[in-house]
């Protein structure tokens, strides 16, 4: 598992809940034995028609895409969740993956991933409960692009990726531990992407991974939960709302 200190799920996830795992973790998900369930998100996703004519977005104004915390404690059904990291550069895991080709679908804001895409700058967040054994984790991601049109390619190849990773399972290992992840089929509504990932004798613990694209703006969000549903669409809905604002 990467090291503490990098902003990604496998790591904040994995280092939040040692305490009680049993096994090895990955992305935003654990093998958990004998750790208490909670009450589920109380998100509903809304209605995503993308935002038209949103002018292009600035660096500056990233910040202000992110959610606030109590927002996000609302999405997901909790009230001590708190921003434990933050990061304005990418990252790489391919070379810990089966397959390099489906890094992005397990983690967000990959260098390898964006490399070439036109992005220029971006603004990543990691907000969970305080505890060691926490029962919410979300990573909301803004990543600016030179233009509206190289977002949406993006966005396009993305969703084909996703699919095409949803054939089978990926398994990791970085070098203490190794581990296999199943990806769902990727649902598909107007402008966003979302996918569920499991592993396997995870105690219900899951995560949902959304991908948005509003104007020159892409938005990826992940929510985990033990009994996760449709968080990280709204997660990202309300993100493009804020970006459509601007």
């Amino acid at each position: 598992m990467p090291g503490v200190g990098h902003n990604s799920a496998v790591t904040y996830i994995g280092t939040a809940t040692r305490a009680c795992a049993v096994g090895v973790v990955i992305a935003a998900s654990v093998l958990l034995t004998g750790c208490a369930s909670t009450i589920s998100g109380t998100a509903v996703r809304p209605p995503n028609a993308a935002p038209a004519d949103v002018p292009p977005l600035e660096e500056s104004q990233l910040e202000e895409v992110l959610l606030s915390v109590a927002e996000i404690n609302g999405i997901m059904g909790a009230t001590t969740m708190e921003v434990t990291s933050e990061l304005e550069e990418m990252t790489d895991h391919s070379s810990s993956v089966s397959d390099p080709g489906c890094v992005g679908a397990i983690y967000s804001a990959e260098e390898p991933v964006y490399a070439g895409s036109g992005w220029t700058a971006l603004r990543d967040q990691i907000v969970r409960e305080p505890e060691d054994d926490n029962d919410h984790w979300v990573e909301q991601t803004a990543v600016l692009f030179s233009s509206a049109d190289k977002a949406q390619k993006f966005f396009d190849e993305s969703k084909t990726t996703w699919q095409d990773c949803a054939a089978g399972g990926i398994s990791v290992d970085d070098e203490t531990s190794s581990y296999l992840w199943e990806l769902d089929d990727v649902a598909t509504e107007d402008a966003m992407i979302s996918q569920i990932t499991t592993q396997e004798d995870a105690d219900g613990w899951g995560c949902q991974h959304a991908m948005s694209v509003v104007s020159n703006l892409i938005i990826e969000a992940w929510a985990c939960s033990y009994s996760v549903g449709d968080e990280a669409a709204a997660i990202a809905t309300d993100m493009v709302a804020k970006a459509a604002e601007k």
